[in-house]
């Protein structure tokens, strides 16, 4: 399955014709996407977080059955700062909502790779006392419109980073746990979509 907002039509199919193509040539298709979410070594908000160089407090974000987020710490000061590494990091511009002070309080903020900008997401970090959510689709459209209108009201920054580029650092890791396996693995790169910011 796919994710894009280009049109707005969230999850869609695997191409029928690549199918063929993939059993035409005895390649086989695993999906590994949820089980990837929930907290691990391999984790794709856990390596997002050891991308940008955050220290890990706890994990957060349930959903689906699996632990998404986390909470940690960050040695940057303002949320400007950080906006700029994680534009280094995932290799394009990512999107500032900038609707609290630029100080990031306690050097805390949280964490949920892929489409982590949900309302009971918000609703931890106004528990929690955190003014920045870092995440991927961070677009403001008719899915988010409410978690944006309680990240505005709490003071809470929003940082998206797209849904594929948040997400990509799990993939890269795998490579290293197939290769602990005796196999050998490539991770092959794809075009994040900006509509996502």
């Amino acid at each position: 399955m796919g994710f894009e907002q280009r049109p707005e039509h969230g999850f869609y199919q695997i191409n029928t014709e690549l199918l063929k193509r993939l059993k035409t040539n005895c390649v086989s298709l695993f999906n590994f996407h949820l089980p990837l979410d929930n907290f691990s070594e391999y984790a794709t908000t856990k390596t997002l977080a050891d991308a940008l160089g955050i220290k890990i407090e706890k994990q957060s974000g349930f959903y689906g059955g699996a632990m998404c987020g986390v909470i940690g710490t960050t040695d940057c000061k303002t949320v400007q700062e950080l906006n700029e590494k994680y534009s280094r990091a995932v290799g394009h511009e990512t999107k500032l909502y900038h609707y609290g002070q630029s100080e990031i309080k306690n050097g805390r903020v949280s964490l949920c790779a892929g489409g982590g900008n949900e309302v009971s997401d918000v609703k931890e970090l106004i528990n929690e006392g955190i003014n920045v959510h870092i995440t991927g689709l961070s677009v403001n459209n008719k899915y988010s419109v409410e978690a944006h209108r309680l990240e505005k009201e709490n003071n809470i920054n929003l940082l998206g980073g797209t849904h594929y580029s948040s997400e990509k650092f799990a993939c890269i890791a795998m490579c290293g746990y197939f290769s602990k396996l005796g196999l050998i693995s490539e991770f092959v790169s794809d075009v994040p979509c900006l509509e996502d910011l």
